[in-house]
């Protein structure tokens, strides 16, 4: 038997290395839209599909990856995951079109989608639950950090390499963290034999609904809400969406578990873990636009700026630990839903002339405040799942966080460029140029920068900021009733302190499992 104190938490960092690189990704490639669209020609709607191509295989593959994981073994199908995403950056470094790069995003998609929900599912095979909160507080800031370093890294890389480098950078990383994750994450039993079909028709009907929300929201910025390509395919994937539920559940063998809901602590759990993610993926939209577009930074810079928010969310990550098992779930999460929805209001307040200084404490605060109610909120959902579902419980969730998270940015999209629309002024302009500046903000400091139109980007840093500040107050109010909820449906602290019988003993076989 191996003696688990240190172990285990190498364990741990095997796991949040492949999330890590999972949420590098997911960013990196923001800052390469130009360099791919200059060298390779990538045209407008192109540069979209590769991170929608990459946005709609990541949603689509959650669905069966727990299943597979629960049957097939979850480290199994994890180190596949990532030995896939490995592959799928090597061939994005070595593409020479547009359509190559597309093709490898989405084949990335789906190597996250293994990476994501099946580390999860790993971790109560490790940890113990008075311990998990806290291996669930570094496993989600893991997740968290790679989307602001993603900008920070892939601005360095091509400021001194060529654009595949923002590919090539994977390479190695998948290759520690597989290395990684075979060496120290407790084996995989024998392969489940129980003889169930797998359910390829719920698969079609969940692929279909999701694809068709998903696309439907990607043309949102395009075409609008009201357009009838946003709309025909919004509302084919609900229908969809509505049949794979009720296949589910009648299935004999189901991809999901949907009866996972009728448990107050995952349904409730689930719940605010999605409108945090809303909120939170909204602030994470704006700001760095504001972080660019109006205070000047790079995407280097921008991303530095952002480290505040993940210092919050591991301060975060260390108090929630201690604070649930004294205070209980029903105080923790909202607590920290109100403090988002301060942090939140606070940055709407921001004006045109203000400093980064002022962001910076809000942008803490709401590192702090996402930490507090997602961390618990995850480890309650984590805690409900059934011992042998648990790659299906953790692909539910985090398929519904993601779809909350596409439609939530949509939506947001549309309130920033609503916002942005009624305070520009583009009175005198030529029409091209009047297009170009409505068009986004950075577009409005190109016409002023070629125009030597100062009068320009004062009205469009001023416009944006009235959008965001929009999008941030939407983002509180979200929060607020996310807590409203949290105090209505959360356990109390009787039962949010409830440690499992024998814990002891259920440790030293999680020990025991863990390699030499």
């Amino acid at each position: 038997m191996v003696e688990k104190t240190g172990r285990r938490w190498w364990a741990l960092a095997a796991l949040t290395l492949s999330v890590l690189i999972v949420g590098l990704d997911g960013t990196i490639i923001s800052v390469a839209l130009p360099t791919l669209s200059d060298e390779l020609g990538a045209t407008s709607a192109q540069l979209q599909w590769i991170g929608g191509g990459y946005l709609l295989a990541l949603s689509v593959g959650m669905l069966p990856a727990g299943l597979l994981g629960d049957r097939y073994g979850h480290r199994r199908l994890l180190v596949s995951g990532i030995a896939l995403f490995g592959l799928a950056s090597a061939a994005g470094a070595l593409a020479g079109t547009a359509g190559q790069v597309i093709a490898a995003r989405a084949v990335l998609g789906l190597g996250a989608a293994m990476i994501t929900p099946l580390s999860m599912a790993i971790l109560p095979k490790v940890f113990g639950k008075d311990e998990l909160p806290r291996a669930v507080g570094v496993w989600t800031a893991a997740t968290a950090v790679g989307m602001p370093v993603g900008p920070l890294v892939g601005g360095w890389l091509l400021d001194h390499f060529w654009w595949g480098s923002v590919f090539l950078f994977n390479v190695p990383v998948t290759v520690l963290a597989a290395a990684a994750c075979l060496r120290l994450l407790p084996a995989d039993g024998p392969r489940v034999r129980d003889g169930a079909p797998f359910d390829y028709a719920g698969t079609l009907l969940g692929t279909l609904g999701i694809i068709g929300l998903v696309y439907g929201t990607i043309q949102v910025p395009e075409h609008g809400w009201g357009s009838a390509s946003v709309l025909v395919p919004l509302a084919a994937g609900a229908v969809l969406l509505a049949l794979f539920v009720r296949r589910q559940r009648r299935a004999a063998a189901p991809l999901v578990d949907i009866g996972l809901f009728a448990d107050g602590t995952f349904r409730w759990g689930a719940v605010i873990a999605v409108f945090v993610n809303f909120a939170v993926m909204g602030l994470l939209f704006v700001v760095p636009q504001y972080l660019q577009a109006v205070l000047g930074n790079d995407a280097f810079g921008s991303g530095l700026r952002l480290l505040p928010l993940i210092a919050g969310l591991m301060a975060a990550a260390t108090l929630a630990e201690s604070l649930v098992p004294r205070l209980g779930a029903r105080v923790v999460i909202p607590a920290g839903l109100l403090l988002l929805a301060v942090a939140t209001l606070l940055g709407a307040a921001t004006n045109p002339g203000d400093g980064y200084a002022m962001a910076a404490g809000w942008l803490s605060m709401a590192g702090l405040g996402f930490g507090l109610a997602v961390v618990p909120a995850t480890s309650m959902v984590i805690g409900a799942l059934p011992e042998d579902g648990a790659g299906t419980g953790t692909s539910l969730l985090e398929t519904i966080q993601q779809l909350g998270g596409v439609l939530g940015v949509a939506a947001l999209g549309s309130v920033l460029n609503a916002g942005y629309l009624a305070r520009l002024s583009v009175a005198g302009l030529p029409a091209p140029a009047a297009h170009a500046a409505r068009g986004s903000v950075t577009g409005a400091d190109a016409v002023a920068a070629r125009l030597h139109d100062e009068a320009l980007a004062a009205s469009a840093h001023g416009a944006f900021v009235h959008g965001m500040n929009l999008t941030l107050l939407v983002c509180a109010g979200t929060a607020l009733l996310a807590a409203v909820l949290g105090v209505v449906f959360l356990p109390g602290r009787a039962r949010g302190a409830q440690a499992p019988p024998a814990a002891a003993p259920q440790e030293a076989a999680r020990a025991g499992e863990l390699p030499a």
